[in-house]
């Protein structure tokens, strides 16, 4: 145990990496065989952590609805000794869904992740103004940091976003939630620009990338930081190119959709890889697409644009 203020029981990076492991194998091709095993691990360490410590407590390992009691947790560095968070929920329900598309499961395997699938609470929400948004947890003792684990579930679990039910809660969350508000920034690896892109909030993801990725006024220009790190603050562009990205393209399984949060007067010539070993090029010229390339061709009739 690492009795750290933000670090404690902040377990979430071990899904990140399965996430990684399964996103490779998709875009790429790549054979994960020997990366099963970490995955199977990391998602059985929720499952036997969190029922023995319910044990501990009472006489259930599950909640009245079945449900696992991830508690205590925490979301991101932010919420702590949560009461299931929800950027936990999300990251083991994704990471779940996607490990039981592997075609090479066995039977057993599936039964059992089927089974774990069953076991993961919902995702919590809460109002401002009489608008519904996601919470960060079901319940929290402290807040430690400004992140916005509430968001997570748009970046990087994919669970809320363009062409997805539930969009308006998570444009609810990024426009009234109070913490998103106040913690709102482009400095570091502040990932608002990102969030924006995702929601399809052009406007707020156009101005957050230009920000982030100004100038950073040193003799190296993107020697950015310190921000809350140091400098050269690698964090600070990386959700810098990453918002960039995904303004101009967004997937969903095999949707590919151009331009989701891209202004129609930035003209851009761009080559990008998609899902499924795919590449995409194109250039937008005076807001209307031109020479749009895709390989292999099969894939364009997965691409929406979005620009028009």
């Amino acid at each position: 145990m690492e009795y750290n203020a933000w670090l404690e029981y902040e377990w979430d990076t071990a899904l990140e990496f399965c996430m990684m492991i399964l996103e490779t194998e998709r875009y790429n091709g790549n054979n994960i065989e020997k990366y099963l095993p970490l995955i199977e691990s990391s998602l059985a360490f929720f499952k036997e952590h969190y029922t023995y410590l319910a044990k501990q407590r009472g006489a259930k390992a599950l909640d009245a609805d079945g449900h696992l009691v991830l508690y205590p947790g925490s979301g991101a560095e932010t919420y702590k000794m949560a009461y299931n968070s929800t950027s936990t929920i999300a990251a083991l329900k994704t990471v779940i869904e996607r490990l039981l598309e592997h075609p090479n499961l066995s039977e057993k395997q599936k039964s059992e992740w089927k089974a774990m699938l069953k076991t993961i609470p919902p995702i919590s929400f809460r109002t401002f103004d009489g608008h519904t948004t996601i919470a960060p947890a079901k319940l929290w003792e402290r807040i430690n940091n400004t992140e916005g684990p509430q968001l997570y579930p748009v970046y990087p679990w994919g669970i809320y976003g363009i062409g997805k039910p539930g969009l308006d809660t998570a444009i609810n969350t990024f426009k009234y939630d109070t913490d998103v508000l106040k913690f709102r920034s482009y400095i570091g690896w502040k990932q608002d620009n990102i969030f924006a892109a995702r929601l399809g909030l052009t406007e707020d993801a156009a101005k957050l990338t230009e920000a982030k990725l100004k100038d950073s006024g040193r003799r190296f220009p993107a020697f950015w930081g310190p921000g809350f790190d140091w400098t050269p603050d690698h964090n600070w562009g990386g959700s810098g190119m990453i918002g960039l990205q995904e303004m101009l393209m967004q997937v969903d399984g095999k949707k590919i959709y151009l331009y989701p949060a891209w202004p129609k007067e930035w003209d851009v010539h761009f080559k990008l890889y998609a899902p499924y070993q795919t590449t995409v090029e194109g250039q937008l010229k005076d807001g209307k697409l031109i020479d749009l390339k895709v390989w292999p061709e099969s894939r364009k009739a997965d691409v929406i644009n979005m620009i028009n």
